[in-house]
């Protein structure tokens, strides 16, 4: 399979299976405009090179390297809508096929790249969110984010999963790992006690995106939800800290 042809297998599992749970081949089929046999194929190939997990007539599920493929192509398509509705103008209703041929083609340079430029934006113009980079960094000020200037970046890439702790549930809890913003914006949350590595819990979250109250060195604190879905959390298991 070509790399391309893999990617968006890929990516529509990963679109799939976030809400069924598992992706059927005819769903896959008629995601892609393919015929069903042509899918079956192409998941018994990808499940060969380890991408997915694929059971006849039960669907298919990605594998963690399935899985990474897929989140890094959505983080290229939603920076890539970005900057074709912000920066050239182009019509919301036409980003997302522009999107879908450009996607492929960008290196990882280019998206990072793409990614200072807009100065790292949370969502796309359809409100989906985007992830963070994969880079080994604290937070986009280490990326130089606002002038757009190149630094060298920390050897190695972030390998746990992060999730906004917006994703967190009452009472669940995790470890800041990253924070999406500028220096002002790190600095403004390093005030309210929310530092790289320090445990944080999530007691209550206001319904229709309203803020997030969090409990955080023995301070309850209340977050709007725009900000609060910049903190990037590892959750881990357990009560309040």
């Amino acid at each position: 399979m070509a790399q391309e042809q893999v990617e968006e297998y890929l990516e529509a599992i990963y679109d799939i299976a976030g809400t069924e749970g598992a992706a059927k081949t005819t769903t896959i089929a008629k995601c892609l405009k393919v015929a069903p046999a042509s899918v079956t194929e192409a998941l018994q190939n990808l499940a060969e090179k380890n991408l997915v997990n694929y059971e006849p007539y039960r669907g298919a599920s990605l594998t963690g390297d399935g899985k990474k493929i897929a989140e890094t192509i959505k983080r290229k398509h939603r920076l890539l809508e970005v900057f074709l509705a912000d920066v050239l103008h182009i019509n919301r209703a036409k980003v997302h096929d522009e999107a879908c041929r450009m996607e492929h083609t960008i290196s990882e340079d280019t998206e990072n790249a793409l990614c200072r430029m807009l100065n790292a934006p949370a969502r796309c113009p359809h409100g989906s969110p985007i992830s963070p980079c994969a880079k080994g960094i604290g937070s986009c000020s280490e990326c130089d984010a606002v002038t757009g200037s190149v630094i060298p970046y920390p050897e190695g890439i972030r390998t746990d999963a992060i999730i906004p702790i917006t994703d967190l549930g009452a009472q669940e809890k995790g470890t800041i790992a990253f924070i999406r913003g500028d220096c002002k914006v790190v600095q403004r949350l390093s005030d309210l006690g929310l530092t790289l590595g320090t445990s944080v819990s999530v007691t209550r979250k206001a319904p229709m995106n309203g803020p997030v109250e969090v409990f955080v060195r023995r301070t309850k604190l209340a977050i709007d939800h725009a900000i609060a879905e910049n903190i990037f959390v590892n959750a881990i298991k357990g009560g309040a800290p």
